[in-house]
């Protein structure tokens, strides 16, 4: 079970060379999820934190903890004025990470998903994007 994980992140970086990250407990040394920086798919689309655990390792800060390395990494390694992130508009716990993150909603880029039928409740999405700080601006 946890090398279908690691695989499928190995794909992505073969891929696009900017993976998600697997998450472990370090001394249980289980996979709880992944989180990190996804490249644009697009010339319009911009890099993407994103995170998902597993429903066990929910609350615990490990989410934040990830993300917020995963801005720093961005920070130091990208030279990109912000990154966005989305989720399901009704996904209460990923929106408020990213308000802790210092995230801000774009309400006017909240979008459906084209991939998720009509009428399917995980369809609208909301976006939030960060800035690079300001101290980090000369990158």
């Amino acid at each position: 079970m946890i090398e279908t994980p690691r695989l499928c992140l190995q794909a992505w970086q073969d891929a696009d060379g900017e993976p998600f990250w697997t998450l472990e407990r370090k001394v249980e040394q289980d996979f709880i999820g992944f989180c990190g920086i996804l490249p644009p798919h697009s010339p319009t689309y911009e890099h993407e934190v994103g995170w998902r655990l597993a429903r066990h390792a929910w609350g615990l800060g490990y989410a934040r903890e990830a993300a917020e390395a995963s801005l720093t990494w961005s920070w130091t390694n990208l030279e990109v004025p912000s990154i966005m992130a989305m989720t399901n508009v009704a996904n209460m716990r990923s929106w408020g990470l990213m308000e802790r993150l210092g995230m801000k909603r774009q309400p006017l880029e909240d979008f459906n998903r084209p991939e998720v039928p009509e009428g399917d409740p995980l369809r609208p999405h909301i976006l939030s994007r960060i800035h690079r700080p300001a101290s980090d601006l000369s990158a």
